[in-house]
């Protein structure tokens, strides 16, 4: 479907863990908006519903790739290229994550969070680098950060720790890359899960008690038209003059200074 003046229009767009969630919303704002978009994930089968679903907008296709693996990623990254011409954006929003408590965190838990979440951050930005770096609109990362690093939430030792280190690595490299016209910055949304939403189905009032008081708007996020939106302004043109900042999309849940 042609559109006119569409901020992302012909640019090219890898969005990691796009098979549903926070990244298929982030893959469908960016298709509407004229995005060729790379739906990176291990789960094929959702990868290709939302290509499908992307078709209708411009080209999209899927690859499936162990971010864990920096071989793969390359390899990954080279396929868009080879495919698309370019990377001008990268999202990074995949990660497996873990929870228990602080002392019961077992080392595989750690290496498993650590691996997906700022390892596999790292190899997306370095595979993608050359090609922002040529972007003609200027390259753009978006990385995906946690309201539950500011609230230290208990239960999530290794998640915060993984979320933190993203926050990081987004610094320092907005800090190397702006030279280059590449501007890095990070997403902090709050958008349930299809698992928490079919709990929370069953128990409204748990919803009300332990989440919508919590927020300072209280209604829950959604992933294309709250987080996808904001997505598609830290990869388009009116933020070419923001660089090395957490943009919280979560109601107000939380703060990051």
């Amino acid at each position: 479907m042609a559109g006119v003046g569409r901020v992302l229009e012909g640019r090219v767009a890898i969005v990691t863990g796009a098979a549903r969630g926070v990244g298929a919303g982030i893959a469908r704002a960016f298709a509407k908006e004229g995005a060729h978009v790379a739906v990176v994930d291990l789960d094929t089968e959702g990868a290709e519903r939302v290509v499908t679903e992307l078709s209708s907008y411009g080209a999209a296709a899927s690859y499936a790739c162990d971010i864990r693996d920096s071989a793969q990623v390359d390899a990954c990254v080279a396929a868009v290229v080879e495919r698309f011409g370019s990377v001008d954006v990268l999202v990074n929003n995949a990660i497996d994550a873990t929870s228990g408590r602080f002392e019961d965190t077992t080392d595989d838990e750690l290496d498993r969070v650590l691996d997906t979440g700022p390892k596999a951050t790292l190899y997306f930005m370095r595979a993608c680098f050359p090609h922002l770096r040529d972007s003609a609109g200027g390259g753009r990362v978006i990385n995906l950060r946690s309201g539950s690093e500011p609230q230290g939430m208990a239960g999530f030792g290794a998640y915060v720790a993984s979320k933190a280190a993203v926050g990081g690595l987004t610094r320092v490299a907005a800090r190397e890359w702006g030279r280059h016209g590449i501007t890095v910055n990070n997403l902090a949304p709050f958008v349930l899960s299809d698992g928490a939403r079919s709990y929370f189905d069953e128990r409204p009032e748990e919803l009300e008690k332990i989440v919508l008081k919590s927020l300072s708007v209280p209604r829950l996020g959604d992933a294309e038209s709250d987080v996808g939106r904001a997505a598609v302004y830290l990869a388009g043109p009116d933020s070419s003059y923001v660089t090395g900042v957490t943009l919280s999309v979560d109601g107000g849940g939380s703060f990051f200074s």
